[in-house]
């Protein structure tokens, strides 16, 4: 029998003020391509060269897909916390409970205790985090007082999970 998680939650970046840069940018960029490549009128004051151009458009269009595809994926289950940040991580990094001290949902600041969302590193003795977007994570604090913030959209759902195992209050 497959054990069956308690909680579970997969997250894409998905702020409009970034996508919004991101397929500016591409139009920006494939619209140079059509006018320098196909309509043979150099784009801009210094036109870099059709071969410069495009490897520009390529590299634009392969890093706003390499964005699309990350997915924060986390799992609460009776063993642990399972978590992977897709495509950083292949396969999921299992947080067994013996591991941690404490657990525990919090409101933290993403800017001012790590730098932004994304893979983090914190600053100070703040620790890591893996968060997408907003503003509640899932707090683990290791037995030896490192610790990791896992970014969460359903804060309330993970508290259950966790209430379910015996594990936490709510900060």
């Amino acid at each position: 029998m497959e054990k069956q998680p308690l909680f579970t939650e997969k997250q894409r970046f998905n702020q409009w003020w970034m996508w919004l840069i991101l397929f500016g940018t591409n139009g920006i960029f494939i619209y140079g391509w059509i006018q320098q490549i196909y309509l043979k009128i150099p784009f801009g004051d210094h036109p870099m060269s059709n071969t410069g151009l495009w490897i520009a458009v390529l590299a634009m269009l392969a890093f706003t897909l390499f964005m699309r595809s990350f997915c924060l994926e986390t799992s609460i289950y009776e063993d642990g916390i399972y978590v992977r940040f897709v495509p950083l991580q292949k396969s999921f990094r299992i947080y067994r409970w013996d591991m941690l001290a404490e657990v525990y949902v919090r409101k933290y600041a993403p800017l001012s205790e790590y730098g932004g969302w994304g893979y983090r590193v914190g600053l100070g003795n703040v620790g890591g985090a893996l968060n997408i977007s907003g503003d509640m994570g899932i707090q683990l604090v290791f037995k030896d007082k490192m610790s990791l913030l896992i970014g969460t959209q359903k804060p309330e759902e993970a508290q259950k999970a966790l209430t379910l195992i015996n594990l936490s209050q709510v900060e």
